[in-house]
């Protein structure tokens, strides 16, 4: 396994050449690649940052999603218009990863039209990520509150969303699995036990805040991993380890109590928390 900066689960605005900076400043094994960025880069630029990049002793540990796969087909058309240029520049920064999460609830579709709304959008992006060897992973989210009140219930457990991608059918599509909503989900040990290792494309990982239930909390209300000891990471972890998982590790605490201490703390105590975890001790500040 190993630790991957994604500015946008600490709550940091940063560029792509900001955030292999920060990466390489606070002890990172890599860093998300931004495809819509990257996109825009002359092949000059492009190769210069790679460059920059392998000099730093960093890689791109995954990529998120560069088109919208939620609101009207016009908006989804156009964007997979644009994916197979986004995946092809991927491909050539070495990306073997991506990411997207399942939104747990839709206004007007039944969870049987959002379901092959699903299977439909999500199979199509599948293909092409397939075509440019990426692999595509699918987080479901399982915080109460972000259904509560909402018409119509949508995936939020690890079931439901391994029936997803079985009706899918793409060689290429896992998992991402996330501490916080494994937690809240109140999903078993032996759920994780029965995944195998190729199903599992990246890995995030969170704590939770001391003395609230889980029916109150806010989605982006978290801790940095291991900090409070609320969600079992022994668990978790050691599941994952049993399983040979070897992919990308990263903190996702959004809102955590020190998210506004500025990005260099941030990062700092992000990539140390996840060294800890890992069982890398503390690592290297430069």
């Amino acid at each position: 396994m190993f630790t991957c900066l994604v500015c946008r689960s600490l709550c940091i605005d940063a560029t792509q050449l900001e955030a292999i900076e920060l990466a390489h400043r606070h002890g990172f094994d890599s860093v998300e690649a931004r495809a819509d960025e990257l996109a825009r880069l002359t092949e000059g630029e492009l190769e210069r940052l790679l460059d920059d990049l392998r000099a730093k002793g960093l890689r791109f540990g995954l990529a998120g999603l560069p088109i919208d796969l939620r609101r009207d087909a016009q908006l989804f058309a156009d964007g997979m218009r644009q994916l197979p240029e986004f995946a092809q520049v991927l491909q050539h920064c070495g990306v073997t990863r991506l990411g997207s999460s399942i939104v747990p609830f839709h206004d007007e579709l039944s969870y049987a039209e959002n379901f092959q709304q699903h299977v439909e959008r999500f199979g199509e992006v599948a293909r092409v990520l397939g075509d440019h060897g990426i692999r595509f992973g699918l987080e479901y989210c399982a915080t109460p509150t972000l259904r509560r009140g909402k018409p119509h219930e949508f995936i939020h457990s690890l079931p439901q969303l391994r029936e997803l991608i079985a009706a899918i059918s793409t060689r290429n599509l896992g998992l991402v699995l996330d501490s916080w909503h494994w937690w809240m989900s109140g999903s078993p040990a032996t759920e994780l036990a029965s995944l195998q290792r190729d199903e599992i494309v990246s890995v995030d990982l969170n704590d939770a805040p001391l003395g609230s239930p889980k029916v109150e909390l806010l989605d982006r209300q978290r801790e940095l991993p291991g900090a409070t000891g609320v969600i079992d990471l022994t668990q978790f972890f050691g599941a994952l380890t049993r399983l040979g998982y070897d992919g990308p590790v990263r903190a996702e605490p959004f809102e955590f109590s020190g998210w506004r201490s500025g990005r260099k703390s941030v990062c700092q105590q992000a990539g140390k928390s996840l060294r800890l975890v890992l069982g890398t001790g503390q690592g290297a500040s430069h």
